[in-house]
């Protein structure tokens, strides 16, 4: 009796949860670039020579009859200055609110260059061919806008968690000297510890849908960049869609990179046991798939209500140099500009790396600003679900205090929406160093003005003001 009991509650809650009016779309667009586009995210110039994988947006839409929003994961590093104009372009093309669209980028490190950069191999030789190629992907985001909203079905939420571990790693080390480096190599005796520990929690949202085939959002959390060279690819995220799509008929995938910032691939125990090179990004697909698909169906269903959304501006205070600085990084972006190989430049490897990119970041803000206007973008579901955006590359603990501090049942943190600033270090890296700190375009304070201007609006769109 007790079990006859339980399913019939267990019907009734389906029932109500589809008919709380929720429709849900989805949209999928190929958005791969011509060959001979200038690859992204190294320090050299590198150029699309074949296709490995086609690189793909995937959007989804959420509509309660009265408000819609768009969610759009894109296979590309980062779309720098073109975010505002895409934005645009979509909402005119859907009727949408321009701060109701939400653009996520996976950010592989084997897609595509948009507008030109110093340390992304842009060259003059390819710059018109970009131009047509940001023309063409604006373009195709509206596309898939269109798809989804066009694709609106009456849906039902589900939700849940689980683990993918061993996967990623924390990318800066406290050194023995007291140094702080990032990628000191695998191995390294001089490595005194990790600073800080990745977030392996991978986050599912089920949406099942009426005559409709489910969709897959998969939230997790850790740097693309396992296959290099000079071949477009989505790195392993490209290999969670298809692995999941595979393996249960009638869903598509579309998934979410987190708070990813200060993770990678890399694990620096010589004895870590981890797949041969050329496999890594299948692994790490495979492996991130199979966590979701562990989980599938133990999700336990949300109600949905109200579709919500905004976009808070924040201030934050910039990063900039001391006079005194000012002519050593000058000398060393002349250096870097006139031959970015050039033996003159100071340091080998990161070493080198870290110092061009703080050199970078000194002459970038000489004339200003002392402050920046920061976009934190948000798309929520009554107070089931909340995707908030961070404009640029987050430390792994950004996503974690706002998954913590959060109202929602499941908030899913997404990297690079809507905006791009670079990293965005915790407060205690700004005074330990590396990398990512030196680099960045801000400064101790940031850390706070996110994660609470974060909290602070999703306390809003949930009716539970903080």
């Amino acid at each position: 009796m007790n079990k006859v009991l339980t399913l019939a509650v267990i019907l009734m809650a389906a029932t109500t949860v589809f008919a709380d009016g929720l429709k849900v779309g989805f949209g999928r667009v190929d958005v791969t670039p011509p060959l001979g586009t200038g690859l992204s995210g190294y320090f050299h110039e590198r150029l699309a020579d074949g296709i490995l994988d086609p690189l793909e947006a995937n959007a989804v839409a959420f509509s309660d009859g009265e408000k819609s929003a768009v969610v759009i994961s894109i296979d590309i590093i980062n779309l720098r200055a073109y975010f505002g104009l895409y934005r645009e372009e979509i909402a005119k093309a859907t009727g949408l609110d321009k701060d109701a669209v939400f653009l996520a980028c996976t950010h592989t490190h084997t897609g595509p260059v948009l507008g030109g950069n110093w340390s992304y191999g842009q060259v003059a030789a390819n710059r018109d061919l970009m131009s047509l190629y940001g023309n063409f992907l604006g373009t195709r985001l509206a596309d898939a806008a269109k798809l989804a909203l066009d694709d609106l079905a009456p849906a039902k939420l589900s939700i849940g968690r689980g683990e993918a571990k061993g996967l990623s790693f924390i990318r800066r080390y406290r050194m023995k000297d007291g140094k702080v480096r990032t990628n000191p190599g695998r191995g390294n005796p001089d490595i005194a510890c990790p600073i800080g520990s990745p977030d392996e929690e991978i986050q599912l949202v089920r949406i099942d849908r009426e005559g409709r085939d489910t969709i897959a959002l998969v939230n997790w959390q850790c740097h693309p960049d396992t296959i290099g060279g000079t071949k477009i690819s989505a790195d392993w995220p490209r290999v969670v869609r298809d692995t999941v799509e595979r393996a249960i008929d009638g869903v598509k995938c579309v998934f979410i990179n987190g708070a990813q910032g200060d993770t990678n691939h890399i694990c620096t125990d010589k004895d870590h046991a981890g797949p041969a090179s050329r496999l890594v990004h299948w692994h790490m697909g495979r492996a991130v798939a199979g966590a979701a698909l562990g989980i599938w169906d133990s999700c336990r269903p949300v109600a949905a209500g109200k579709v919500g959304f905004g976009v808070a501006m924040t201030r934050v205070p910039s990063n900039r140099a001391k006079p005194e600085e000012l002519p050593e990084a000058h000398r060393l972006m002349d250096l870097y500009n006139a031959n970015n190989n050039d033996p003159k430049i100071p340091g080998a490897g990161m070493e080198r790396t870290t110092n061009l990119a703080a050199a970078k970041r000194m002459v970038s803000l000489e004339n200003g600003p002392d402050f920046f206007e920061f976009p934190l973008s948000a798309v929520t579901v009554g107070d089931a679900i909340a995707f908030a955006g961070f404009p640029g590359e987050p430390f792994t603990a950004y996503g974690v205090s706002v998954k913590k501090g959060s109202p929602f049942k499941m908030t899913i943190p997404a990297c690079l929406v809507n905006g791009n600033f670079g990293y965005l270090p915790v407060d205690e890296s700004f005074r330990e160093g590396g990398y990512e700190a030196r680099g960045s375009l801000f400064k101790e304070g940031l850390e706070a003005a996110i994660v609470d201007g974060h909290l602070n609006q999703l306390g809003k769109l949930c009716g539970k003001r903080r």
